[in-house]
């Protein structure tokens, strides 16, 4: 066994005050470091309370303001009992899961799904104090409702400028990132610096310890006697140079070598990590899961529960049913321009496929001039078979509006991928890796793919990926407020008409 030489990066650490220091010294923890990353979580922590304390102020003293006039004394302030009660919530909550550390930050950006959730069980939890107390009265209804519907952009955008900040100001120099050893075979370790920037990975490589292949012609205890060897070295290193994390990087395969490797670095006071190849860079929001009393590492949760189900049927039915009446008049003159314009049907149906690849008639406004015995063929631009009327109604989505009475059914929602032609399925889910996931969903009216351009003739491979990864962004960060941002967008938003022909 070897161990390896540290990389440049690290080798260049030099410390604040200029004065020449031996490599190793660098290397081994610093006092400070435990106040470092612990003043750097707290001040996320702070960003918070301030963010939804202040807003909660600004915004009594501007209503104060507007009302008589003058600036509201200090006595009369109340603003900040709700809304101090909302930022000890949410975090004392935070502090729980973890969500102001370090690793947090460098991970990943605000969770709205998670963020949104804790908000409103936050107010569900003020809305109950203030009953129990019986001091809802004592709070203006403006100042709480503006704060309510405020607070949550706010906090999520000071969130975002924090974690921007942490990242820039985090490096491998840094005395606050974690010191982590790496374990393996040298193929292993190699493969993991080529396919990670280390720069980038948020932690500190202070070394890394070479197991070797044993010789396939070795009996049972040379080969148990040189991995003893290696690891009894490989322990000592760590002891000495006190890493925060020690990655094992021997692939899952080697089960043995797995074995022991977990037995020697469980005796060092260090996080051990095991890394299962190449999945985790595939997967990087891998958990653990339970189900029933069986675990195992969750790759793909299920699109949506049954709550996240239910409120999305509920707000499709809604808002469905509420166009259809409002837009009756509308469709009615379509139907009748239709009809004049030339003869057919005023509804034209085909055959897709949604949820879970079962499939339906979509519905839509006839657009083209009906063809005897005519296959499916993509609409192209300036396609002549496109009515005059149709080249109107395309442009402006307005033939997607009886897809309406397919949210009704259940067949679709008012958001989700695109649902394509037969043809297009069968021919893409060969092409595409994941393309079928995309019916993992309801297919939708609209999608994140549609507003954002992505959408009309797909000419070639890497126009349909483009859609699906759009579709599969969708599907894997679905919340409520995402269909909202995706239904404004799709009315307002130009990018939404784009290749509409």
């Amino acid at each position: 066994m070897f161990q390896d030489r540290l990389p440049e990066t690290y080798q260049s650490v030099r410390p604040a005050d200029g004065r020449r220091r031996n490599v190793w010294a660098a290397l081994l923890p610093r006092r400070s470091r435990a106040a470092f990353r612990l003043g750097i979580s707290a001040t996320v922590a702070l960003a918070d309370v301030l963010t939804i304390c202040g807003l909660g102020l600004a915004i009594e003293v501007v209503y104060y303001y507007a009302q008589a006039g003058t600036l509201i004394p200090g006595s009369e302030i109340r603003s900040l009992r709700i809304s101090g009660l909302v930022a000890l919530f949410v975090l004392l909550t935070n502090l729980v899961r973890e969500e102001y550390s370090i690793e947090t930050s460098l991970a990943r950006r605000p969770h709205l799904r998670r963020a949104a959730t804790l908000w409103l069980v936050a107010w569900a939890v003020v809305l109950v104090f203030g009953f129990a107390t019986k001091t809802t009265t004592d709070f203006s209804r403006v100042v709480a409702v503006t704060l309510f519907v405020l607070g949550l952009p706010a906090m999520l955008s000071m969130r975002a400028a924090m974690i921007a900040l942490v990242r820039k100001g985090i490096t491998p120099a840094s005395a606050s990132v974690s010191r982590v050893h790496l374990v393996g075979f040298e193929e292993d370790i190699a493969r993991f610096y080529a396919s990670n920037d280390a720069d980038a990975l948020g932690l500190r490589v202070i070394g890394t310890s070479y197991l070797r292949r044993v010789d396939a012609t070795a009996d049972e205890a040379a080969r148990q006697a040189q991995l003893s060897e290696d690891l009894d070295l490989a322990v000592s290193v760590v002891r000495f140079l006190r890493p925060d994390d020690v990655f094992i990087l021997v692939p899952w395969a080697d089960n043995a070598e797995v074995e022991r490797c977990i037995d020697a670095f469980l005796r060092v006071p260090a996080a051990l990590h095991l890394r299962p190849g190449a999945v985790l860079d595939r997967f990087p929001d891998l958990e653990i899961a339970r189900v029933g009393r069986l675990s195992g590492i969750n790759i793909g949760r299920r699109p949506l529960n049954i709550g996240e189900i239910l409120l999305k049927r509920a707000f499709d039915l809604a808002l469905s049913l509420t166009a259809l009446a409002l837009l009756a008049p509308l469709m009615a003159a379509v139907a009748v321009l239709i009809k004049l314009d030339s003869p057919g049907p005023v509804f034209f149906r085909q055959r897709r496929y949604g949820f879970n690849q079962q499939p339906f008639d979509v519905f839509k406004f006839r657009s083209m001039k009906v063809e005897e015995n005519a296959g499916f063929r993509q609409a192209t631009r300036n396609d002549s078979r496109i009515t005059r009327i149709g080249a109107m109604l395309r442009r402006s989505n307005i033939d997607e509006l009886p897809q309406l009475l397919n949210v009704v059914l259940g067949e679709m929602s008012l958001v989700g991928p695109r649902p394509h032609a037969l043809a297009h399925d069968r021919s893409f889910e060969r092409r595409i890796a994941l393309y079928a996931r995309r019916h993992n969903v309801k297919p939708g009216i609209t999608g994140w793919a549609q507003v954002n351009g992505l959408r009309g003739e797909t000419l070639t491979d890497l126009d349909m990926e483009r859609r699906v990864a759009h579709d599969l962004h969708y599907i894997d960060n679905w919340s409520i407020w995402f269909d909202m941002q995706i239904i404004v967008q799709t009315v307002i938003s130009p990018r939404a008409y784009r290749n509409a022909f």
